[in-house]
C-alpha cells in the first residue's frame, strides 16, 4: 500500500517512493491522507485528488433524542396521609359505610373519574364512609370528572396545599385523601350531615371563592348523592 501511495505536494505524475528517509510523522500524515480520499471516493462516488485533503462527512443525526417525557420539575407532589383513622364513638351520622350498587355508580361516572369506582367503594371501607357520599362529592367538585384541577392535578376533591390546589400522583389517591379528610375533621367532630360538611368544606362568602359557588355546594352534593343511592 506504502508503494502505491502519492507523496504530499506530488506535482507531476512520477511516484515518489517511501525511502528509509522518510520521517514517521511524514508518513502517518501520508496515511491519513490516502484514507480520507478513500473516504470521499466512498461516499461521494468521485475519484480521489491526489494531494487535496477530504472532507469527513458531516453527521446529520443527532447523537441523543429529543426529551419527550412530560415532567415538570414545578409541580411537587406532597407524601399521601395514609394514616388509619378510626370511626369516633361520637359519630351517629348514617353517612357510614354501606353497600354500593357498583355498575349504576360506574355508570355515572365520567371523564376523568370513569373506571373509578372501585376506589370510591374501597376508601369507603377503609375510613368507614357511604362511598356515594364521596363519589357526590367528587362529581360537584370535578363536574363529573371535566374540571381542570382533576385533569391537570388529579384532584377530585378541591383539596387545598400549602401553595393553592394540591396535586397528586393518581386520582385513587386522591379518592383516599378526601375520604381520610371527611373522617378525620368532619364525621368525628360531629358534622354529620351533608349541610353541616358543606358549612366548613365549602365556606359561603370564602375569600377563595369569589364567585360565590360555594352557595350551591350542598345542594349540588345533596342532588348526586339522592341520584347515587
Amino acid at each position: 500500500m506504502a508503494k502505491s501511495m502519492p507523496a504530499l505536494g506530488q506535482t507531476d505524475s512520477a511516484n515518489s517512493s517511501i525511502g528509509s528517509s522518510t520521517s514517521p510523522s511524514t508518513f502517518f500524515a501520508m496515511l491519513m491522507n490516502a484514507m480520507m480520499e478513500s473516504m470521499e471516493q466512498t461516499n461521494a462516488g468521485t475519484a480521489p485528488q491526489t494531494g487535496v485533503q477530504a472532507a469527513l462527512p458531516s453527521l446529520t443525526t443527532p447523537l441523543t433524542a429529543p426529551l419527550t417525557n412530560s415532567y415538570n420539575p414545578a409541580l411537587t407532589i406532597p407524601p399521601l396521609n395514609t394514616q388509619e383513622v378510626p370511626t369516633a364513638a361520637t359519630d351517629t351520622s348514617d353517612l357510614k359505610f354501606r353497600p354500593t350498587q357498583f355498575i349504576k355508580l360506574d355508570s355515572t361516572l365520567e371523564g376523568k373519574l370513569e373506571g373509578t369506582a372501585a376506589h370510591f367503594i374501597n376508601a369507603g371501607k377503609k375510613y368507614d364512609l357511604d362511598p356515594n357520599l364521596l363519589s357526590a362529592i367528587a362529581i360537584h367538585e370535578t363536574g363529573n370528572g371535566s374540571s381542570r384541577a382533576v385533569n391537570d392535578k388529579n384532584n377530585v376533591a378541591g383539596m387545598m396545599g400549602k401553595n393553592g390546589l394540591r396535586s397528586y400522583a393518581s386520582v385513587e389517591d386522591s379518592i383516599f385523601d378526601m375520604a381520610r379528610n371527611l373522617r378525620q375533621n368532619y364525621l368525628n367532630e360531629g358534622k354529620d350531615t351533608i349541610a353541616k360538611i358543606g358549612a366548613k368544606y365549602a365556606p359561603v362568602g370564602a375569600a377563595n371563592d369569589p364567585t360565590g359557588l360555594n352557595n350551591h355546594w350542598t345542594q349540588g352534593v345533596s342532588n348526586y348523592y339522592s341520584k347515587l343511592t
